[in-house]
């Protein structure tokens, strides 16, 4: 009963989230009013209205019979119109066939991608993955290969070959699902195009047994041509006069070095070659070779990008700014999030204020955001205080502006809090060795005085 009343409960949402057109009648003629009227014919839309809703409620029935939450029916139907077209017992069919497959990943495959459904497709894939000699199946794994095998009409056994092709060539099971999960369009790729990639890592002069671990960090290296990415780029740092062997060094510590575009580490490099910034910035900066320094930009360039910046607002912060380069990229991402979702300030603003991202997060940004918040609340605030304000203020000058005057600020900011202990610069006692040492006075020394003191009156 429980079941019932929540799938109606669920329908009758999604029903009243459709737009309905009002029902007209075919026989509409003038009305008297005498013991026996005649009851209106209802039109074609409202049995269709009644035949759909009646479709919503046994596909939710299935549905929620195979585990998917009824939480999540309403938003899955709405936004999958299309089952509403297919054969339910297809879809119950479907659906066995995926929770086999998913082994307790269904939901989360079923809502990014539904169109899994489709049982002609499915029917196709009736096996125990397992039995192809993967040890642990995830759930990305199974989403991206069905994904692609529905996409170029693959079967199981274009994936057992691709498997056993990739064992053959000496990768790990782990890489093996991690090539499968990233990058499944391995599939299609024959021995040859693969093992020509490698040769080429190899001739540059990367021990062969690191392969399988760049591989497994960087599936997207597959992606690339020997001929049109790979040599090109090799050929671009030497130019810039990186020997391979250094660069096979940087590829082994990350094989993401093998992402950059061309022509990207040249303009990383100008970059930091322009930078002003003082002494020990430049040192941190460098302290591990050129190369690594202009592949920290890139993907500090990045970082910026995959949040709405353009490349050229992206390399204004970073110059104007250098000590972003010196933090990580998740301290980053959590300035980035406190500053939407807490702070309430557009991303944008950093290419006006990027010295928010090159302060300390717990020791600056977040004590002065609380002090200003708090002030804020009181209605101690006068003006309102932008990013550009409560970052730029230096530490004294914020303490005396807005903590000094209101005693309840010193704890949240914390920084001069009343507990604060003042570290004396000399140890007790060192004023006694600079005290003047004093000699005895002798009675001709007081004569002398005296007589030089009259002569100046």
């Amino acid at each position: 009963m429980a079941m019932r009343v929540l799938t109606r409960s669920t329908i009758h949402r999604f029903i009243i989230s459709t737009p309905r057109s009002v029902p007209t009648f075919s026989n509409t003629r003038a009305q008297s009013f005498s013991s026996n009227p005649i009851s209106p014919i209802p039109s074609s839309s409202e049995f269709l209205q009644q035949s759909k809703y009646r479709k919503l409620v046994s596909l939710a029935n299935i549905f929620q019979r195979y585990g998917f939450p009824s939480s999540q029916l309403h938003d899955f139907l709405s936004k999958n119109r299309f089952l509403l077209d297919s054969n339910e017992s297809e879809i119950e069919k479907s659906l066995k066939i995926l929770l086999k497959l998913s082994q307790g990943y269904f939901v989360s495959i079923v809502n990014k991608c539904p169109r899994l459904l489709e049982f002609e497709f499915l029917k196709k894939w009736e096996l125990d993955l397992s039995e192809m000699g993967i040890p642990c199946i995830t759930s990305l794994m199974i989403q991206n290969v069905l994904e692609v095998s529905s996409k170029f009409s693959l079967g199981p056994d274009d994936l057992s070959r691709s498997i056993q092709r990739l064992k053959g060539i000496g990768f790990s099971d782990c890489t093996v699902i991690k090539l499968l999960e990233e990058y499944p369009v391995v599939i299609l790729m024959s021995k040859r195009d693969i093992c020509e990639i490698i040769n080429f890592l190899v001739r540059t002069g990367i021990d062969r047994s690191e392969i399988d671990r760049i591989f497994n960090l960087f599936p997207g290296i597959l992606g690339f041509g020997v001929e049109n990415k790979l040599k090109p780029l090799f050929g671009e740092f030497k130019n810039l006069g990186f020997n391979w062997e250094l660069v096979g060094k940087e590829i082994i510590k990350d094989p993401r070095v093998l992402g950059l575009e061309l022509g990207e580490l040249s303009h990383c490099l100008q970059l930091l070659r322009t930078l002003r910034c003082r002494v020990p910035i430049t040192e941190k900066i460098y302290r591990k070779g050129a190369f690594r320094a202009g592949f920290e930009v890139k993907l500090r360039i990045d970082c910026l990008r995959r949040h709405g910046f353009t490349p050229r607002e992206a390399f204004k912060v970073l110059w104007k700014e250098p000590r972003v380069i010196l933090y990580e990229i998740e301290d980053i991402e959590n300035k980035i999030e406190f500053l939407v979702h807490t702070m309430k300030y557009r991303v944008l603003w950093l290419v006006d204020v990027p010295e928010y991202l090159g302060v300390n997060f717990e020791k600056q940004i977040v004590p002065r955001y609380n002090v200003i918040e708090y002030l804020r609340s009181k209605g101690g605030l006068g003006d309102e205080v932008g990013l550009k304000a409560l970052i730029k203020l230096s530490r004294l000058r914020f303490y005396n502006l807005y903590v000094k005057p209101y005693p309840e600020c010193e704890n949240i900011y914390g920084r001069f809090a009343g507990d604060f202990e003042c570290k004396n610069r000399h140890p007790v006692g060192m004023w006694k060795l600079f005290k003047p040492q004093k000699y005895p006075e002798s009675k001709e020394d007081v004569k002398n005085i005296k007589s030089f003191m009259e002569s100046l009156i």
